[in-house]
């Protein structure tokens, strides 16, 4: 196995699945404390369903690079969705529910009519449960998602006290002088942009998952905003690398296999949690 394994990681696409998915795992994790604790876990769901919506009208219009389109609009989504959920009228929940059935309606209503795609299915379950192929990952889309892991990363460490205000009472940390609705703005576009950049890789259903297991078993474990955070995101790069690794030697695919990974991983955590 370990002979097989080396001779996998002499090709660059296996490299390139193992960087993009450790990096995609570590950032997700990051937020999915905040998100979980915020009771917005579900917004890594919708905003992927608003970015299957954009990725049809990038092929609609046959954009080279439909990262031009989709970014910006699941970014403007994210935006939407936070001022929304906090309209007493419309719920956080229903908010989400509400975008995310329509962006993805629209999304294959439009591929049905315009396809030019003579495998529609194919394309249709690609990007909702992620490549099938570990070779679609370009040299491109690597040195992309390291670039904006690095800044989505050190976006969350400098605001790190500021996000932990807002995440635990965002009433008192208004009323401290903390900019919380700025705050808010900020963790809704970084997780915006890690959702754009898992769709190759996990597909816009499975998204979710790494948002909120590895935050999951972290809580079965410890107690505290930043040990549950380092926690999970530990788990979250292990599941990951994990996941990449087993999909190459069994030919499984890619996003399903890291998920079923960071489920295992939480059964452990919660009965490690129990044991405890």
């Amino acid at each position: 196995m370990l002979e097989t394994l080396a001779t996998y990681l002499q090709y660059p696409f296996v490299r390139y699945a193992l960087i993009v998915g450790v990096l995609i795992a570590l950032c997700s994790s990051l937020l999915g404390v905040t998100l979980v604790l915020k009771r917005f876990s579900f917004i890594g769901d919708g905003l992927s369903h608003v970015a299957f919506g954009a990725i049809a009208v990038a092929a609609v219009l046959n954009l080279t690079n439909n990262m031009l389109l989709v970014l910006p609009v699941t970014v403007v989504s994210a935006v939407l969705l936070l001022r929304t959920g906090q309209n007493t009228k419309i719920k956080g929940d229903a908010a989400i529910a509400m975008i995310s059935v329509g962006a993805m309606a629209f999304g294959y209503l439009l591929m049905n009519l315009f396809s030019t795609s003579p495998n529609l299915s194919g394309d249709v379950c690609s990007t909702l449960f992620g490549s099938t192929s570990i070779l679609t990952l370009s040299r491109k889309n690597v040195l992309l998602c390291a670039v904006l892991s690095i800044v989505v990363v050190a976006a969350f460490i400098l605001f790190y006290n500021k996000i932990f205000a807002v995440t635990f009472d965002e009433d008192f940390a208004t009323a401290t002088g903390t900019r919380a609705k700025a705050y808010n703005l900020l963790i809704a576009v970084i997780i915006a942009v890690i959702i754009v950049l898992a769709m190759n890789l996990v597909g816009s259903l499975l998204i979710s998952a790494l948002v909120i297991f590895p935050a999951l078993s972290a809580m079965r474990l410890f107690k505290s905003f930043k040990s549950v955070t380092i926690c999970s995101a530990i788990l979250s790069v292990i599941c990951a690398f994990a996941g990449v690794i087993i999909s190459i030697l069994a030919g499984t695919p890619v996003g399903s296999t890291i998920v079923a990974v960071d489920v295992a991983a939480f059964l452990v955590c919660l009965v490690a949690g129990k044991m405890k």
